[in-house]
């Protein structure tokens, strides 16, 4: 059986790799981006100087023939679903026994005048990184559109050298689409301490060319000319897939799949960035452009086309990111804004870096999210507390089996308990069980 895999991010190569340990299945790989998969989480790091492109190339060159996994650079132009055939724009026809889509995303484009000059890109192939590193050249100022984490990196690649940047945010407050109100006001004073101009509810209007194809300068709705060499888009990312759009492939947003990832057409499958999810479960979006849901994915449809059928099940959502110096971490549901039976307790650092926020419901008082900035908890201990739908005052008291490191970080659980007693009028108590050592036991006490 021959298995084609159309793209080589994180979501199609785990599906290879875990291919290959389950079967020996011919696997052609098609990417029309890089040679080699490389971390693409990573992408800052090389512009910033701390990596080579070599060195975010988790397998080495030999690694894919060893493995007998073959690799194609070309982009797929066609894919005709009755012939299983894909055409490309270089290499002849190929033919496969099932497919899989894993092409992930595109930075969004709002048809903005001169989006498409010479000097405007997202940031998220290594086509992007290249033409911001041509930009970079001589650069006086950027202009960066879009309050999110694309957006927060590219601003620390340009701030690494030195270079002005400009922050365009239509919103009120930056990410406050995501981010509940404290944590957002929060991330506003870090980017400005760090000396960026962040223009909140300003969008772009218009990018002017110089007259030679190049970007030269930012339009707001406000009318205000902000001169600029290079504008960079990162109002949200979106599924590439414009080339599915004369298939029989079912798509909205994304590429429609069932619970076992499978497309509307039988042996053709969707994973990563470009799928959206039929009926995603409860507390997931349909369309997750996550780098561990990609790698989920990816192993969820290797089992489903060589063992047997496994549903996706990505468990409690979560995720991690760095704004500047502020490292950020989510569990569970923690909404921007919240019905009225979600009740929010928000501890926040007198030096305006750290909060710890815990979601839990009004009614029953169990246990709903986490919401950390410049705190750590560890994973394995949050997840269990939702997974389990542990009470808000079990959680308080217990909470120092979530610190991730207390031997080298602060603790804050004492004042966390402090914030809740005086929210509620209660005296609840934090026991004193710290550590690795101690969250080890919970973990395996709860589990058996």
């Amino acid at each position: 059986m021959h298995i084609a895999i159309i793209g080589n991010g994180i979501s199609g190569i785990t599906a290879a790799r875990f291919i290959r340990k389950l079967s020996g299945h011919r696997i052609t790989v098609i990417s029309a981006e890089s040679d080699y998969f490389f971390s693409r989480t990573a992408l800052m790091y090389i512009y910033m100087g701390h990596m080579r492109q070599v060195d975010t190339q988790p397998y080495e060159p030999w690694f894919w023939k060893k493995n007998k996994i073959d690799l194609v650079k070309d982009y797929v132009e066609k894919i005709d679903t009755n012939a299983k055939t894909l055409h490309f724009s270089k290499n002849t026809p190929l033919t496969f026994d099932k497919l899989i889509i894993a092409c992930g995303s595109k930075p969004n484009k709002f048809g903005w005048p001169g989006q498409d000059l010479n000097s405007v890109g997202g940031l998220y192939s290594l086509q992007d990184l290249e033409a911001m590193e041509k930009g970079s050249k001589d650069l006086k100022r950027a202009v960066i559109v879009g309050g999110g984490l694309i957006g927060i990196e590219m601003a620390e690649m340009f701030h690494s050298r030195h270079i002005p940047v400009t922050f365009l945010v239509r919103e009120k407050s930056y990410w406050n689409m995501v981010l509940p109100a404290e944590e957002s006001e929060m991330i506003n004073r870090h980017i400005r301490e760090h000396g960026f101009d962040l223009r909140l509810s300003t969008e772009l209007k218009e990018i002017v060319d110089d007259g030679s194809g190049k970007a030269c300068a930012a339009i707001t709705n406000t009318g205000d000319r902000i001169d600029c060499g290079y504008v960079g888009l990162t109002a949200g990312v979106s599924p590439n897939i414009a080339f599915l759009k004369d298939t029989k492939i079912e798509t909205q947003r994304g590429i429609l799949v069932d619970e076992n990832l499978e497309t509307n057409i039988p042996d053709i499958y969707a994973i990563g960035d470009c799928a959206q999810m039929r009926n995603p479960l409860p507390g997931r979006r349909p369309i997750e452009a996550v780098w561990y849901t990609g790698r989920m994915m990816g192993e969820t449809v290797a089992y489903t086309i060589c063992k047997q059928k496994i549903a996706y099940n990505p468990g409690i959502w979560f995720n991690s990111a760095k704004f500047l110096d502020i490292e950020y971490q989510v569990y569970g549901t923690v909404l921007a804004n919240p019905p009225e039976n979600h009740i929010s307790l928000y501890w926040e650092h007198q030096d305006g870096r750290k909060s710890v926020r815990l979601v839990y419901d009004k009614d029953s008082g169990e246990i709903l999210g986490f919401n950390l900035m410049g705190v750590r908890y560890r994973h394995e201990v949050c997840e269990k507390w939702l997974a389990s739908k542990t009470p808000i005052e079990e959680v308080l008291m217990n909470l120092g089996l979530a610190n991730f490191d207390p031997e080298f970080y602060d603790e804050y659980e004492a004042e966390i308990v402090a914030q809740f007693n005086q929210q509620t009028g209660k005296n609840l108590q934090l026991k004193k069980r710290r550590g690795l050592s101690a969250a080890l036991s919970f973990l395996k006490k709860t589990v058996s």
